[in-house]
């Protein structure tokens, strides 16, 4: 969806960054607390990176559809965009285009049918054979959503694809377009070797 996305807007796509599952540390209190810490400062330093690299628009993606993660990315960006010469969001990668063409689930109809669409020699429907799925996310299928054996197709993959990048893209648009004229270009003249370093 994210390269989708820089491919018709424009942009760079940052490599995952993966941190471990939100409740990690779940039922200690003192331990989520590190946590939380440590992830706020590894996110927050690499968004001050990119801004410092001349990056204008940040917008953090949770590919896993967390919560706390999207207010993870929030909480990293507000000391990086406080002083108004660049701006961000954190958000799910269907926040903007969710609807009955663009959604998200388990390993369910849409993240199968997104597969299907980029990936297709990595899914095999056969394997969830022909019998009864738990589709509420608990073992033994783990998944959560409507069936894929009868809901997922490549088609669908590729339209919540396209609306979530279109989304996306124009969310980041309306974010550039409401930072100060003299912000909006990328922060640095040219990507020369002199520069490298800062990426």
């Amino acid at each position: 969806m994210l390269v989708r996305c820089a491919e018709k807007f424009g942009g760079v796509v940052y490599p995952p960054v993966y941190f471990p599952h939100a409740d990690y540390n779940e039922g200690k209190p003192e331990l989520c607390a590190a946590d939380r810490g440590w992830k706020v400062i590894a996110l927050r330093s690499l968004f001050q990176q990119l801004k410092k690299t001349g990056f204008r628009v940040i917008i953090g993606v949770s590919g896993h559809n967390i919560l706390t993660q999207i207010e993870l990315i929030n909480e990293a960006l507000k000391p990086v965009v406080a002083d108004g010469t660049a701006a961000g969001i954190g958000l799910w990668e269907v926040t903007l285009s969710q609807c009955e063409d663009s959604g998200t689930d388990h390993a369910a109809k849409w993240e199968t049918s997104n597969m299907l669409a980029v990936y297709p020699d990595l899914v095999d429907l056969s394997a969830l054979g022909a019998g009864a799925l738990a589709l509420d996310v608990k073992p033994p299928d783990g998944i959560g959503g409507l069936d894929p054996r009868k809901h997922a197709s490549a088609e669908v993959g590729r339209r919540n694809i396209e609306l979530a990048a279109d989304a996306i893209g124009k969310k980041a648009r309306e974010l550039l377009a409401s930072l100060p004229p003299q912000h909006r270009n990328f922060g640095l003249k040219k990507l020369s070797p002199e520069y490298w370093w800062l990426i």
